[in-house]
């Protein structure tokens, strides 16, 4: 199978799975982001205890990209200390930057590393981070 294609079929996949598309009906912190250039529209919920990531669920709308990314940093980040967590937020943000492009070091972010091409597409970029940044600054807020 093509790697194009296999890529294509895990946004897919995430962008109709809706586990992680959900209300938590305990969380700490609740993070908003908006792209205001393609209408992509996210509420991010995360439950923290102990400073590990017991749950975390969104909320929102948006093209296939924007919805797929978020669903596959959830599973990612899941059971996740927040540091452990926030460094994962930069290797993604990174592999889309082109600044880390060591498959080795990618294979962490799991089927999100299906969205490395993004950077590729300048157009699609800010769909692909929009959940990753969110989760930046709900991190930001558990840490203090």
């Amino acid at each position: 199978m093509e790697m194009d294609q296999l890529y294509t079929e895990l946004i897919l996949e995430h962008n109709q799975d809706k586990r992680n598309k959900r209300e938590l009906a305990e969380f700490t912190t609740s993070e908003h982001g908006h792209n205001p250039s393609c209408g992509d529209d996210l509420t991010l919920q995360i439950n923290v205890e102990d400073d590990i990531v017991k749950d975390a669920a969104y909320t929102g709308s948006g093209c296939a990209i924007s919805q797929a990314s978020a669903s596959m940093m959830i599973d990612i980040i899941q059971g996740k200390s927040l540091e452990e967590a926030m460094r994962l937020v930069e290797l993604f943000l990174g592999m889309i930057k082109k600044e880390v492009t060591d498959d080795d070091e990618l294979e962490e972010l799991e089927d999100a590393i299906a969205l490395k091409n993004i950077s590729n597409m300048p157009a699609r970029v800010k769909c692909a981070v929009l959940a990753w940044h969110t989760l930046k600054e709900a991190l930001k807020k558990e840490q203090h």
